[in-house]
């Protein structure tokens, strides 16, 4: 009886370490043959997109493993040779693996492009993951608490005769700071009507614009809205375009998808 309970106690322990010696063999010990070429960052992505002033951002990415064994490794977002946030433990099983990394703040400057990597730590040093393709991002923010959206634009009256008196009313939304500004509605170059000097608070606001005599004069208006702050012109983004066709001049019915008709210039 003894022996048998030696026996049942003895093997586990030899089964497990017979299976240590083996990963250490294949992935050696404390990574340090673990080999990267297996592995391939396939996707990366930064939330939010454009963070506000402050704002913390999360990286997430899907790693694929081409091997048949699982990869424990410290891993982390690199920019340039600083490290921006880092795993610990990371498992990256054979397959596609989603990674989500720490929350972290990163200050942007205007304009400013940066390209993120994802690297291993092998032997107390950083060594890049392949990917498919770079992952870079570019301060879409017009400014430093500039961060305004359009999200809606009414013409009156709807639909407008040739050169009748319009006026239009422009629905913005502002994340970011209180700002003061000049509203401006644009047909391409042209400037169809702007405000005063306005108050343009946190949420949502409606805005009334002057009237004016403005001439539809191509086929197909498009209309934009953009606000000068400080003296400076920010073009707003707005989740739909809003143009106006010869056959009765209303916005009412040519609501289209903005980035649609944005991907479709550029085809064309």
């Amino acid at each position: 009886m003894i022996i048998s309970i030696a026996f049942l106690l003895i093997v586990p322990v030899l089964a497990h370490a017979e299976l240590d010696r083996l990963l250490q063999e294949i992935f050696g010990n404390n990574d340090r043959r673990v080999n990267l070429d297996v592995l391939t960052v396939v996707q990366m992505e930064m939330t939010p997109d454009s963070p506000r002033d402050g704002q913390p951002v999360a990286f997430r990415t899907i790693i694929a493993n081409g091997s048949r064994y699982e990869v424990k490794l410290v891993i982390a977002v690199l920019d340039g040779d600083r490290v921006v946030t880092q795993l610990k433990d990371a498992y990256l099983r054979p397959g596609n693996n989603q990674i989500d990394f720490p929350e972290t703040n990163i200050q942007f400057s205007r304009g400013e492009q940066r390209c993120f990597t994802i690297q291993a730590n092998i032997d107390h040093r950083w060594v890049p993951i392949t990917m498919t393709t770079a992952f870079c991002h570019e301060n879409s923010r017009r400014g430093h608490g500039v961060d305004l959206t359009v999200e809606g634009l009414r013409m009156t009256p709807d639909p407008a005769s040739p050169g009748q008196e319009v006026s239009f009313v422009v629905r913005i939304r502002n994340d970011g700071r209180h700002i003061r500004g000049n509203i401006r509605i644009q047909d391409s170059d042209q400037v169809v009507v702007q405000t005063d000097t306005v108050r343009i608070p946190r949420g949502v606001t409606n805005f009334n614009l002057p009237s004016s005599r403005y001439t539809f004069q191509r086929m197909d208006t498009c209309f934009t809205v953009s606000v000068d702050v400080d003296r400076t012109p920010y073009q707003i983004d707005a989740s739909e375009e809003y143009c106006a066709n010869p056959t009765a001049w209303t916005l009412k019915s040519r609501k289209r998808d903005h980035r649609g008709n944005r991907d479709s210039r550029k085809e064309n």
